[in-house]
């Protein structure tokens, strides 16, 4: 049986990976867990997975490339999340290592998130709650529905496409924009009239959606997508949703937008603090709704993940190649797994 390191801090593990997780990779082989606080780098990592065939990590365990220069005994590195951007697959392909990347299980769980986002910011929920708790009577603001307002989705993968679902249940129309994909209407689409769903460029959208809601792929093509030209394009009073990465967005343009009230508000679960958080300074902002990269927090969407390390890993061990594999063609040391080898 190989010897696996699962890299989860013990709060972290609690939370991302679960006890059926881990009861399923300790029957595949024998488990070795990070107990420390802290996310490992490099050379702690090399030291605390000594010996292991496997690491199965969360993501904010980077493998860089001395993790695969110095650890012989290592054959597969299982990522339990689906950005595998701080891990060095060039180096682990130098070294035979085969790198996996999980499946995306949370679309439902970050959809949800952004209504809920997109009904606080609307209403000012959050607002009336701080105020309570400062003991402060609220102010007594309008709101606004969401049904008959606009939504604009940049990006209409597996997330977006979800919530286009859930808008239009709610009555919303709704513009995509994705050079990438082709917006057809949905079976829920198909009853509402006068299309409730439409494909259009990223200048359209941005001039009449009324919530812009950004779910757009990290890539370089789509770094500080949203800058300060886009924001400026954007409707007065309209919100901002980022649901994706943070280096989507030039911050210094959004803190720009909020102070000058062109934007009346910003729901945020990601940023460019590490590990993905939202900013101090974005998240404090009076005009922002923040949250710690919760979005895909639930327990359906990180069993999926979680369990799915675990059928990559039972996959291997039969002599297959599981999905997932992002460099399947370099994974010489693959064999070990069967063979049950460690290299102290």
């Amino acid at each position: 049986m190989p010897a696996i390191f699962l890299s989860f801090a013990p709060e972290a593990r609690a939370n991302y990976y679960g006890e059926k997780a881990l009861a399923g990779l300790r029957a595949l082989g024998e488990v070795r867990l990070h107990e420390g606080s802290e996310a490992l780098d490099g050379a702690a990592l090399v030291a605390a997975a000594r010996g292991c065939q496997v690491i199965v990590s969360d993501r904010r365990t980077a493998g860089p490339a001395e993790v695969f220069s110095a650890s012989p005994a290592l054959a597969v590195f299982l990522r339990c999340a689906v950005d595998i951007r701080n891990i060095d697959v060039a180096a682990a392909s130098a070294h035979g290592v085969l790198v996996t990347q999980a499946s995306a299980g949370f679309m439902n769980a970050v959809a949800e998130w952004v209504i809920g986002a997109l009904i606080d910011l609307a209403r000012g929920i959050s607002a009336s709650v701080h105020a309570y708790r400062a003991r402060t009577p609220p102010a007594i603001v309008m709101g606004r529905e969401l049904r008959g307002s606009t939504l604009g989705v940049i990006g209409h993968g597996q997330i977006g496409q979800r919530l286009s679902e859930l808008a239009l249940a709610l009555g919303l129309r709704v513009l995509v924009n994705d050079p990438k994909a082709s917006v057809t209407t949905t079976a829920i689409a198909a009853t509402v009239p006068d299309p409730p769903i439409r494909q259009v460029s990223l200048d359209e959208l941005l001039a009449a959606a009324d919530h812009v809601v950004c779910l757009a792929p990290a890539l370089p093509s789509t770094e500080n997508l949203m800058d300060a030209r886009r924001f400026a394009q954007m409707k007065r009073g309209a919100v901002f949703v980022n649901a994706s990465r943070g280096n989507l967005v030039d911050e210094d343009a959004l803190l720009h937008a909020l102070d000058t009230g062109h934007l009346s508000g910003c729901a945020l679960d990601v940023g460019r603090a590490p590990d993905q958080m939202p900013s101090p300074a974005l998240a404090r902002h009076p005009r922002v709704v923040a949250t710690p990269h919760i979005g895909g927090l639930t327990p359906p969407a990180v069993e999926h993940q979680a369990l799915e390390t675990v059928a990559q890993l039972a996959e291997l061990l039969r002599g297959g190649m599981p999905q997932g594999a992002v460099n399947a063609a370099h994974a010489t040391r693959r064999a070990s797994l069967r063979a049950g080898r460690t290299v102290s």
